[in-house]
């Protein structure tokens, strides 16, 4: 036989479609023909596999025509992880006997059933390749059960359920597996992640800090649990000092764990960039500097399109400080991902979509010094007045009004005294009452693919739940008053449940509509240390 087929995936974003590698041997000009619409790198394949043929398990078919088609030819290919499954389509075709030493002709039935990812050495050793996880998880949801993968990330691959996951070194120890005979020694594959810088510890630091740790502001920490029971954004606005930072950096502490499924799908994202270490069990954290480009926020960059940090904190937290200071372009792109949960990103004729349904947290001081507070009356601000605005103006428009609970901090002189002895919860307390909120929202929207009340369209919102009659004239009021849009009367909808969520109701009364328009408002709400720790 001739013509022999290997499978392997191309991904678009997080979604994998599955490869038919196939490669016909034939008398003709000599020669090695790549089709289907390969990039360069997937182009520079034909080199790359050649030679590591030679080298590990010889020979290329010399003196003849190989054809190589990747099907469907009308997608677009890209990256150099179809270099395994080339290399075992190539060997599978080629049924030459040979002439002395080794047999390393490979049947086509030993290649059903099974997808190859790898990229490879011109020695023939493999290398690990970003996506793993993702391209399993398409090849398992298109019947494929066996799964070749470089050695580093065979525990990668393995987390898909059903899979067998074999982790190989080389060319020739997949050869040697596939035909069913003893596979060789080979060197260890290095991995792709480099060590930690220094004494840098990342997200462990996290870990050390705890709620309890906020001195007063218990509205504000109660604004952030409602947040955090139906995955609301937030800001936060308040002089320099008012503890916005202490706050945010704290809320991943009252999210409960990851969800199987919420792992796979934030490890498949983090998967795509090569940042995996191992399944991510807890909601993520990110928080870029102000000066960050709209590619890294957002996503995108030359080439195929790489998810950026909004997708990395997908089922998590993404932190945007000095929200103020941001550029316009990132500012405005946000809207998107606020409003739908996902980013879409085209580039030439390539376009990929990654999730994004992270909490986003906005932290901004009410002008360019940070001392300006309205309460005391300004007097501490040194901004003209112009630049003030300017710099306010940010804070307005149709990217805030994607914003669910506004929170306005006092300096943190003004916590200290009479809420000094108030009751502190702890994050352990806090997760808790989030993770029975968010049980009760599983409930409520099982088979509805809705995870949190933040994700559930304003349509299915009234049709499903819809809120009491005085709840519902209170927004009505409101947006007659110009203190709500359409879309801001569905945003504190979905607060209103959460609200009710956490003090154990199923649906909202009026006095939950009230405190989730207040919450929405940055007015004060009526919250003691009993409703919260009920």
């Amino acid at each position: 036989m001739s013509l022999a087929t290997a499978r392997c995936l191309a991904l678009s974003g997080t979604q994998g479609h599955l490869i038919d590698v196939q490669v016909d041997i034939s008398p003709g000009t000599p020669g090695t023909y790549l089709v289907g619409r390969p990039d360069k790198a997937l182009q520079e394949a034909r080199d790359r596999v050649r030679m590591a043929i030679n080298n590990a398990v010889p020979s290329w078919p010399a003196s003849r025509r190989v054809t190589i088609l990747l099907a469907p030819a009308d997608l677009p290919k890209s990256g150099t992880h179809f270099d395994l499954a080339i290399a075992v389509a190539v060997k599978s075709a080629d049924q030459t006997p040979p002439k002395n030493g080794r047999d390393h002709r490979i049947p086509q039935s030993a290649l059903d059933d099974t997808a190859f990812i790898g990229e490879l050495t011109l020695s023939g050793h493999l290398r690990p390749v970003t996506g793993v996880l993702p391209m399993v998880l398409a090849a398992r949801q298109r019947g494929i059960h066996r799964v070749f993968v470089p050695e580093p990330q065979a525990s990668e691959a393995a987390m898909v359920p059903g899979m067998t996951v074999f982790g190989m070194r080389s060319l020739a120890q997949v050869v040697a597996e596939l035909r069913g005979e003893t596979v060789p020694e080979a060197p260890p594959v290095e991995g792709t992640t480099s060590g930690r810088l220094l004494s840098w510890r990342g997200q462990d630091l996290r870990e050390e800090v705890d709620m309890s740790e906020v001195e007063g502001m218990q509205e504000v920490i109660y604004a952030v649990t409602v947040a955090a029971a139906g995955g609301h954004h937030l800001m936060l606005s308040g002089p320099r000092g008012a503890g916005k930072t202490t706050v945010a950096e704290r809320i991943p502490t009252i999210l409960p764990d990851l969800t199987l499924e919420q792992s796979l799908e934030v490890t498949a994202v983090h998967s795509l960039v090569g940042a995996l270490d191992a399944l991510v069990t807890r909601p993520p954290f990110f928080s870029p500097h102000h000066d960050a480009s709209r590619a890294s926020i957002l996503g995108g960059g030359t080439g195929r399109p790489r998810p950026g940090e909004v997708s990395l904190a997908h089922h998590g937290v993404l932190f945007l400080d000095e929200f103020a200071l941001f550029r316009a372009d990132v500012i405005d792109a946000l809207r998107q991902p606020l409003e739908s949960g996902e980013v879409s990103i085209a580039r030439g004729e390539e376009s990929a979509t990654y999730p994004a349904r992270a909490m986003v947290v906005l932290a901004a001081n009410p002008c360019p010094c940070g001392n300006f507070h309205a309460r005391a009356g300004g007097h501490a601000c040194e901004c003209l007045d112009q630049v003030r605005r300017n710099y306010q103006r940010k804070l307005s428009g149709p990217v805030v009004d994607r914003i669910d609970i506004w929170r306005e901090l006092q300096p943190m002189a003004a916590h200290r005294g009479g809420d000094r002895f108030a009751p502190r919860w702890t994050s352990s307390e806090l997760r808790d009452r989030v993770a029975a909120a968010r049980a009760r929202q599983a409930v409520r929207y099982a088979g509805l693919g809705y995870g949190v009340n933040s994700a559930v369209p304003g349509p299915a919102l009234t049709e499903g739940w819809p809120l009491p009659l005085a709840g519902q004239r209170v927004l009505d009021e409101a947006m007659a008053d110009g203190k709500l849009t359409r879309r801001g009367l569905t945003r504190v909808h979905r607060v209103a449940l959460s609200v009710a969520d956490l003090a154990g109701r199923d649906l909202p009364d009026v006095a939950d509509v009230r405190t989730a328009l207040a919450l929405r408002s940055s007015e004060p709400v009526a919250i003691t240390a009993m409703e919260l720790a009920s």
